[in-house]
């Protein structure tokens, strides 16, 4: 079975990278319960590393008979990527949030991911349906996420429904960003308070995270 985690964070050891190891250890334990350890992959991806561009609105993947039908054809990192992703058991995506927004490799990603399985006012072209989980870190906390980006994900995790499955969502909040905050000017947080929740909740959030790789192994089963 093969599974990929997708990490659209710059950062390849902290608090996005974290949450996702965590939650690809759920997905591997879950499912060696069915399978020999051999028959489990589980394909690190991380954005930063690839050269790529968002879509270039060429619609080959929309002309009828064209040799890129359902496909993206340019040719770049992604070429034989996303062939790949696209058929996978089940992918868990992670981002930081800047500015409200997925990290601009992510959201360049998903252009070219989404769009080529997308058929105006038809059925879904996506080769397989799969589990997918989406996961968000950001600075600030739930009450201020609910503030300023109430459904701010909903239209993309509604197209990814369409187009896949259902996604199941985690949001990690109020997340620790230097481990050193006296190095950054910083005037709107206390560094004190970012270092306790670190310590009391980002271990719950990595638990959460655990559980959401279990759910997307269980699922894949199903299918």
């Amino acid at each position: 079975m093969d599974f990929y985690i997708v990490n659209g964070s710059p950062r390849k050891k902290y608090n996005t990278a974290q949450i996702l190891e965590k939650a690809s250890g759920g997905i591997f334990d879950e499912l060696r319960k069915n399978y020999d350890e051999e028959d489990i992959n589980i394909h690190q991806i991380h954005l930063y590393d690839l050269d790529f561009k968002g879509c270039k609105s060429c619609f080959h993947c929309k002309r009828i008979g064209g040799k890129y039908y359902a496909k993206c054809p340019i040719k770049d990192d992604l070429l034989e990527l996303l062939p790949k992703i696209q058929n996978a058991d089940g992918i868990i995506f992670g981002s930081p949030i800047y500015f409200g927004e997925l990290s601009g490799e992510l959201r360049s990603f998903f252009e070219r991911f989404l769009f080529s399985a997308l058929v105006y006012g038809g059925e879904s072209n996506a080769p397989k349906r799969m589990p997918i989980g989406m996961i968000y870190s950001m600075n600030l906390t739930e009450e201020g996420c609910e503030q300023f980006y109430a459904n701010k994900f909903d239209v993309l995790e509604n197209t990814i429904e369409i187009l896949y499955s259902k996604p199941y969502s985690l949001k990690v909040y109020d997340t620790f960003q230097f481990s050193d905050y006296s190095k950054y000017e910083n005037y709107a947080f206390d560094p004190e308070l970012k270092a306790k929740r670190r310590k009391e909740h980002f271990p719950i959030d990595l638990e959460d995270a655990y559980n959401l790789g279990v759910k997307i192994a269980q699922e894949s089963l199903k299918i």
